[in-house]
């Protein structure tokens, strides 16, 4: 197995480019359930028929943690956007329709989101008033059993030389109510300063699917407290600001 092809480099992963694979090597200090719950995840949406990279193999490379795939030839949404801005509404579009097919999709064997994000909240460092209220408005919304990704931005879509989207990264995938994954994706663009681009992406998912803007912002409270507990210091003003500043009904 060659390790010499560094393709993409995370805090605690690298992934490497061995032929027609893409093999995700773990730091030797992450959490087994998750290595197995991330390949899970992945078997379980391929079985969708959604376009990803199929898994191949779980192993272990000298100690650590790996997951081996399919490795899918082409350039991710986010390159492609930088290099070309002209286009950046047609990629949007794209962006857009690709994840609307997604939730379009059903998975019964994944962790309900409402499960995911009361847990979230409760182990956050909010006060137990804040905590309550958004325990109480995530419990008022609707329970779906659509297929939702949980970190759906565009550098985990890449776009084959024929024009096709494949979606990568299933570590976070989840079923239930879709809005919650928009308002992730949107809250994914707020972090990174692209504040344009994510009034864009909400108003055009909304305008496609026909979901009133209003309902996918009630959620954003819920992802924001949800993003807390990665204990990002860069982020946390920001965050519990989306949280402070909504009037809980």
């Amino acid at each position: 197995m060659n390790l010499n092809n560094v393709i993409a480099t995370r805090p605690d992963k690298t992934v490497y480019r061995d032929g027609d694979a893409a093999i995700k090597v773990f730091d030797e200090h992450y959490n087994t359930a998750d290595v197995l719950n991330e390949a899970l995840n992945t078997a379980r949406i391929e079985e969708t028929g959604l376009n990803i990279p199929k898994i191949r193999e779980v192993t272990k490379i000298d100690g650590k943690w790996a997951i081996i795939t399919d490795f899918i030839e082409g350039e991710t949404l986010a390159s492609l956007m930088e290099k070309h801005p002209e286009k950046e509404d047609e990629y949007l579009e794209l962006f857009v329709d690709t994840q609307i097919e997604i939730q379009n999709k059903s998975c019964p064997m994944l962790t309900k989101i409402h499960d995911k994000m009361n847990r979230k909240i409760s182990e956050s460092d909010l006060d137990a008033t804040t905590r309550y209220e958004l325990h109480t408005r995530l419990n008022g919304m609707k329970k779906h059993k659509k297929v939702c990704h949980g970190d759906y931005n565009p550098s985990n879509v890449i776009i084959t030389p024929d024009g096709t989207p494949y979606v990568l990264d299933w570590s976070h995938a989840t079923q239930g109510n879709a809005s919650e994954d928009v308002a992730r994706t949107y809250l994914l663009f707020k972090l990174a300063k692209k504040d344009e681009l994510a009034e864009k992406y909400i108003r055009l998912f909304c305008k496609k699917s026909d979901t009133a803007l209003q309902y996918v912002q009630s959620w954003l409270p819920i992802v924001a407290a949800s993003q807390l507990v990665k204990k990002n210091p860069d982020e946390k003003e920001f965050l519990e600001s989306w949280i402070n500043v909504v009037d809980y009904e």
